[in-house]
């Protein structure tokens, strides 16, 4: 009996050898002439430091791919491509279909998102409902949807002056920022209790994000997988809730985003709709969040840029970027402010990668095809510091008149990607970020509180300041 299990134990440590050196083969053929490491731990491959340092695991890829714009890698069993030349970048967001490359937003966002999300869509069935998306983001709905940015930014910078100092401003951000999109997307139909939970939800949500893909009880994943489920049946009451007040009158106004798109698709069924104002929340809930952060940092270690930003303020809206009022007009003529708020965009921006999977064999470059089943990750924060002039300063005025960076260098600007996938929001997107920058500059005096390292990058999971951005706020007199 002891031997048969002494052979049993050699047998299985045999098929174990062979799996691993199959795994390695598997690699190594995959990576062909890449830069990358030419031995990976086994199934978990680089995962250990990619969880422990997210802003190290990325910027060593990014140097390993430095010299022909791509490097290779493995990562929880699956081989990965880091892309960090912005022509290849353009190749891979310029091809999303069914026989190339396919949108993931997490190298397991299926499991996450679930088959039928958006950005899983190829063809005319995405056209259409970006169609349908653009809509809710046409000049009479941002309007809409600024009043009630303007009245909630104001209303948290007050509460943050009574909060005592310094304060890191991350979890107040989000905060805000998580209020200023429920009230933007699905309006009143939010309950207080809802709310709540919804903001409980989605912190698991994120949780998830950053974890290791364990999905068993107790651990992150499978917590953010399930909460998943549950904000999306929230924003089906909500949309149910919208269908009806807004199809018991035809002169019923929209005042929420999902209101502007039961007006314009009064057959639209809550549950697929709520899905994709889900998929809005994520990209403004946290992408704000890092850009607002950023843009604190950037205008208190660039004082001349804050003193324009202020002058241009004061000149334009007579003082309504700190009574919380602004027109449409005034916002047309804050052209520096916004060209502040693109330069921070540019420079920090918050998703800094877009993955995707190779859904078939493709031919990236010359002696190189991408093997079915590879996930590829395109930089958009390469590519924003290609390209510009001096790319390394952060200089706003690339964006004004005479200089026009952001068409002579367009095909570098990927914060929000390329292609059919590009950010259908990116309008509201910049508009938000013009918004809090007018109004945190009209309404108080801020100072970092400086530390060894608060400006390091930090992935959470969007890039923020490393300390969260602490600074002491008073009064702007």
């Amino acid at each position: 009996m002891a031997v048969l299990a002494a052979v049993f134990a050699a047998l299985a440590a045999l098929l174990l050898l062979l799996h691993l050196l199959i795994e390695q083969l598997t690699y190594l053929r995959k990576k062909g002439p890449l830069p990358g490491p030419t031995m990976v731990l086994p199934f978990l491959g680089t995962a250990i430091p990619m969880v422990r340092s997210p802003t190290n695991y990325w910027r060593d890829l990014a140097i390993s791919a430095s010299p022909n714009g791509v490097s290779a890698n493995y990562l929880v069993g699956r081989f990965i491509l880091f892309i960090r030349s912005t022509d290849l970048s353009h190749k891979i967001l310029t091809n999303v279909r069914p026989d190339a490359f396919q949108v993931i937003g997490h190298p397991f966002g299926k499991k996450l998102f679930g088959d039928h999300n958006l950005i899983y869509m190829f063809g005319d069935p995405h056209k259409s409902l970006r169609r349908r998306i653009s809509l809710n983001f046409s000049p009479s709905a941002l309007s809409t949807y600024q009043s009630l940015q303007l009245s909630i930014i104001r209303r948290h910078l007050d509460m943050w002056l009574r909060l005592p100092q310094p304060l890191s401003l991350r979890l107040l951000c989000r905060d805000m920022n998580l209020e200023t999109s429920q009230s933007v997307f699905v309006g009143p139909y939010l309950t207080t209790q809802s709310r709540k939970t919804f903001a409980k939800d989605y912190n698991l949500f994120n949780q998830g994000l950053m974890a290791l893909p364990v999905d068993l009880p107790g651990f992150a994943f499978r917590k953010a997988r399930l909460s998943v489920g549950r904000l999306v049946d929230t924003l089906s009451v909500c949309v149910s809730d919208s269908k009806r007040k807004m199809g018991s009158s035809s002169d019923a106004e929209p005042t929420c985003l999902v209101d502007f798109w039961t007006k314009s698709d009064p057959d639209a069924d809550p549950a697929e709709v709520a899905g994709h104002p889900f998929d809005f929340l994520f990209a403004a809930q946290d992408a704000s969040t890092s850009s607002l952060l950023w843009a604190v940092a950037l205008l208190e270690s660039h004082p001349e840029v804050l003193r324009r930003v202020r002058e241009e303020v004061d000149r334009v809206s007579g003082g309504g970027g700190r009574d919380g009022c602004l027109t449409a007009e005034e916002m047309r003529g804050l052209k520096y402010t916004e060209a502040v708020a693109r330069e921070v965009l540019r420079y920090r921006p918050p998703a800094t990668m877009v993955p995707h999977v190779a859904l078939d064999e493709f031919e990236l470059m010359e002696g190189y095809r991408v093997p079915k089943g590879t996930i590829v990750f395109p930089s958009l924060f390469e590519s924003c510091f290609q390209g510009f002039t001096d790319p390394d300063r952060f200089d706003p005025d690339r964006f004004g008149e005479g200089r026009h960076e952001d068409r002579v260098y367009r095909t570098h600007f990927l914060t929000f990607g390329a292609g059919p996938h590009q950010c259908a929001g990116q309008r509201y997107a910049v508009n938000h970020l013009v918004l809090f920058i007018t109004t945190f500059v009209s309404t108080v005096d801020f100072k970092r509180h400086w530390t060894d390292g608060c400006d390091e990058i930090m992935y959470n999971p969007t890039i923020v300041p490393r300390d969260g951005c602490t600074v002491y706020l008073s009064p702007r007199v």
